[in-house]
């Protein structure tokens, strides 16, 4: 899991970086802003509070800005450097982890569903939206690769799939680890009709189903435990409301499910401080850290069905949410 710090403190660091990332596309607007912060012309988008990595989840989030935004070259930038970089498995996945600064460089094979999950949604829509021809077979590929191997069967319902945070993650059939923010079910239907994938589409309605019964707790966690039994705390993480799970109302408003019980409960954890978002809180409600990032309250706003608005602050983070965020308002009704 991707550690998440204080966005001005990454900022600053960033800033003060030998090498600064720089940008290779338009430099006017949020789009401009955000490539000059975290894009680098080689197509690497590098997350600058976390040592200045790479990672799936970038290199995703990265292309499907840049087909939203229609920027063609930055996008077969980051395609071309994610397939030379990060495509190195032997299946259709990526690894996750791209480090600089070491010889030779570092790279974690394991993968993050969540990074492939937007990568094959963006090359998906790259040739179907935005007539970008070549995509659309490696989006295949890469949906196949997710239902194959990155979902698991529910421990209390052996015909449902759950979304895995990762391939080799299925250790322990009575045990699933589950990542409430990896349930982006508008990709994941999408390209589950795209690559002929039902258990795509039944990972997506399950997947709502389960951020249903998690809402009903009041607790929308950044990672849990699912058993026979129920949910339990999750053994490798702490049962917290946090970074991960700030992404549930943003991918289920984009999804059309404005209305969904776990919109209503993820906007109460986020506070009502005008100026900052609750991003870490306790089961018992003890908030342990608010932030005022512009990607955070844009968020807030997009699931009240308010106007999403904010400037790019420098946090690779913060900022690819506030971008997403909007383009979420302008393809998703907000309907409550």
């Amino acid at each position: 899991m991707i550690k998440r710090r204080n966005f001005l403190a990454g900022a600053a660091a960033l800033s003060a970086a030998p090498g600064a990332v720089h940008a290779a596309v338009p430099t006017d607007g949020d789009w401009g802003a955000w490539c000059a912060a975290h894009l680098q012309d080689s197509g690497r988008v590098v997350d600058g509070p976390q040592g200045h990595i790479s990672h799936s989840e970038g290199q995703g989030y990265g292309l499907l800005l840049a087909q939203a935004h229609g920027d063609r070259a930055a996008f077969e930038a980051m395609e071309a450097w994610t397939r030379t970089h990060l495509a190195t498995r032997q299946d259709a996945l990526m690894s996750w982890k791209w480090a600089p600064g070491d010889d030779p460089v570092w790279v974690d094979w394991h993968n993050a569903t969540d990074g492939d999950l937007f990568r094959a949604w963006a090359l998906l829509r790259a040739e179907r939206d935005s007539g970008w021809q070549g995509y659309r077979q490696k989006a295949i590929e890469i949906a196949r690769d997710i239902a194959a191997l990155c979902l698991a069967a529910d421990p209390r319902a052996a015909d449902q799939p759950l979304i895995l945070p990762g391939a080799e993650a299925a250790g322990d059939p009575a045990k699933v680890i589950f990542n409430p923010s990896y349930v982006m079910s508008r990709a994941l239907r999408e390209l589950g009709e795209a690559a002929g994938e039902p258990r795509l589409l039944q990972a997506a309605d399950h997947g709502e189903t389960m951020l249903a019964e998690l809402a009903a707790t009041g607790l929308l966690p950044n990672w849990v435990d699912v058993t026979p039994e129920g949910y339990e705390p999750p053994r490798d993480h702490d049962l917290k409301w946090g970074y991960d799970a700030l992404r549930i109302p943003l991918y289920l408003c984009w999804s059309g499910r404005a209305a969904h019980p776990a919109v209503a409960v993820a906007l109460r954890l986020m506070g009502t401080d005008p100026d900052r978002v609750t991003v870490e809180s306790t089961p018992d409600g003890r908030v342990l850290e608010a932030n005022d990032g512009a990607g955070f309250r844009a968020i807030r706003s997009f699931a009240s069905c308010r106007t999403v608005s904010g400037a790019i602050c420098g946090d690779y983070y913060a900022d690819s949410l506030l971008l997403m965020a909007k383009v979420a308002a302008r393809e998703a009704q907000c309907e409550k």
